[in-house]
């Protein structure tokens, strides 16, 4: 293929005002060129570049995190007490980070719009554009609510964009995928980043069901989490279109073979996020993304200790701590609980990734830098594993803070040790103090790990790892939400139990039964069935970018925000000063500025 024409065009929903972001040349690689679609009409390959850089404008909604995670129970800022605007929801229209997203959604939509228009003649083509174009739009409606509805390629100087109805929103994305669900043209399935029809029966539930929760039910009390159903047809349809997607699929894969480096592709994901390190076209230390590094407490010098680097930025909130029972395995499935020790100039087979890179007969071997126990573990047990194995605790060459966590709240336990390997002291101190002041005093995420990373800095992560959107055990919870929604929750109860049995975790058979180990203030009243399906989507989607959304989607944001929210302490720090809650996004400043169908009266309560 030969091209790259390179100009710069300023496309305008009014602040849609979206530069098309047009990068790569395949859906693997990487491409930094600014190009326009018109550059390549004309061309036999047009097409086929629109659809590639179309896909390729993903990336920056796939890696959002400041949107879809913070402000919710699971997360804490790490090594520091401090909370950010969208954890203390002080965040406003002219946020950048808010503008980003809308900009980013919108600009994916047009290149999906230009790819409808000008690949007419390629039904396969169409179809992915139409997909593409309702999944942006389903994003942009669970944090903005009635949003312009634009369906035609942008190319022109228009600025009257007016937000529609909500109801015709969904209704418009639900017809449109409806008619394509079935395409002759789409692949039935697909595990490498190409649009099936199985993921558009995927996205089809997730619309209907959000479509449900902000159609026909009705919040009634925001602090405790109450609402009245007032129908029930489009929860119905969600779980048609769950049981679609699932097909009969059992969940036979164990959660860790899941999310393996790996086992990417693998038959339980329904659409992903393409990244390639060897199709990158240009320096691999400064392409990929940087999921593997955004979960986790910081370690210090990575370059020298060879550990993972992470930001500090989502740490593990009191609530996360206890999420998991004995014998989940999602709990290690999620969080690098070993950590060895690094010999310098043997980056990867030693120190963090070592675990994916080295033998067992090796790791058996190698100092342990890091070791973490959950809640449940009794004192004795980490005595006698410390007496067992205490030459790997030995402080090495260049990990000089060895140590053993025992994760609780109130108060964590920290084993120190001594140059020989015996125990200083065991330092006992209070979460907060704990996560603030203890350099790797919390587990990393290691869901995204990339063990062929290249680390020469410690600020380096060069994650190369698909990000997955669309997965079998993720439709198993719509499913459950849906048929609760609609009545029935005897299948509620079974999907959820089909998601706990792949885990080895305990059936539960009445919400009765049902008694997590995490501190629950009088105010969050009596746990629900809900509240067993959020709990679930927690402890499987755990850093997957849908908790923010979750809580929003099902009235529960306020209530859980105010009982696990270390920046969110009563229902006016949600709300501004006429009591309006910030349940939506603000439609960003540049927005209201510039487009003439959008002024100050439509912005969302709140702001």
């Amino acid at each position: 293929m030969n091209i790259m024409k390179r100009f710069y065009n300023v496309i305008s929903i009014a602040s849609l005002g979206f530069a098309m972001l047009l990068t790569a040349c395949s859906l693997d690689a990487d491409n930094k060129a600014n190009v326009d679609a018109d550059d390549f009409i004309g061309t036999d390959d047009g097409p086929a570049y629109i659809r590639t850089y179309m896909y390729n404008s993903l990336k920056p909604l796939a890696t959002e995190t400041y949107l879809t995670e913070w402000g919710t129970d699971l997360y804490t800022s790490a090594r520091t007490t401090n909370v950010n605007d969208f954890q203390a929801y002080k965040f406003s229209p002219e946020t950048q980070e808010i503008s980003n997203y809308y900009k980013n959604t919108y600009s994916m939509i047009n290149q999906a719009n230009a790819l409808i228009k000008y690949a007419s003649d390629n039904a396969r083509y169409v179809a992915e554009g139409k997909f593409l174009r309702n999944y942006g739009y389903y994003l942009l409606t669970q944090q903005f609510g009635s949003v312009p509805y634009v369906t035609e390629y942008i190319d022109g100087i228009n600025k009257y964009y007016p937000r529609v109805p909500l109801k015709e929103l969904y209704d418009n994305m639900i017809a449109e995928l409806e008619s394509i669900k079935n395409s002759a043209d789409l692949p039935e399935e697909d595990h490498n980043g190409n649009i099936s029809r199985r993921a558009v029966k995927a996205l089809l539930s997730k619309v209907c069901l959000a479509a449900g929760w902000d159609l026909e039910t009705e919040i009634t009390d925001a602090a405790h989490g109450t609402y009245t159903i007032n129908g029930t047809s489009y929860f119905t349809k969600a779980a048609q279109y769950s049981e679609e997607t699932i097909a009969g699929q059992q969940l036979t894969m164990s959660f860790e073979d899941k999310w393996s480096p790996k086992n990417e592709g693998n038959d339980e994901e329904i659409f992903s996020v393409q990244y390639d390190r060897d199709g990158y076209p240009g320096d691999i230390l400064k392409g990929g993304h940087n999921r593997q590094s955004t979960y986790g407490s910081e370690y210090g010098n990575t370059l020298y200790e060879g550990l993972k680097s992470c930001n500090s930025e989502l740490a593990s909130s009191k609530k996360t701590l206890y999420l998991w029972d004995k014998g989940d395995e999602r709990l290690e499935g999620t969080f690098m609980m070993t950590i060895y020790n690094y010999t310098p100039g043997e980056w990867g087979t030693t120190g963090y990734y070592a675990y994916y890179n080295a033998s067992e007969e090796a790791k058996s071997k190698m100092n342990i830098a890091f070791k973490y126990f959950p809640y449940w573990t009794e004192r004795a047990t980490i005595d006698q594993y410390v007496a067992e194995n205490k030459e790997r605790f030995v402080k090495g060459v260049s990990v000089a803070k060895c140590h053993v966590a025992l994760l609780q709240c109130p108060s964590s336990s920290f084993w120190w040790f001594k140059e020989n390997g015996d125990v200083d002291f065991v330092d006992v101190r209070e979460f907060d103090d704990f996560k603030k002041t203890n350099a790797g005093g919390l587990p990393p995420v290691k869901k995204f790990d990339d063990p062929n990373t290249l680390q020469t800095t410690e600020s380096q992560t060069n994650d190369y790892r698909d990000i997955v959107l669309f997965h079998l055990s993720d439709i198993y919870l719509v499913a459950a939400e849906a048929y609760l929604m609609s009545g029935n929750e005897g299948k509620a109860l079974s999907y959820i139990n089909d998601v706990r049995r792949r885990a080895h975790a305990t059936q539960i058979n009445s919400i009765s039964e049902y008694q997590p180990k995490y501190e629950r203030q009088a105010s969050f009243g009596n746990l629900t069935l809900l509240d067993l399906i959020l709990d679930e989507r927690a402890r499987e989607l755990y850093a997957e970018t849908t908790r923010w959304v979750d809580l929003r989607r099902t009235r529960q944001l306020v209530r859980y925000a105010i009982a696990f929210n270390d920046g969110v302490s009563s229902v006016s720090d949600m709300a501004n000063a006429y009591g309006e809650i910030k349940w939506l996004r603000p439609i960003p400043a540049s927005e209201i500025a510039t487009n003439t169908g959008i002024t100050e009266k439509d912005q969302n309560p709140g702001y």
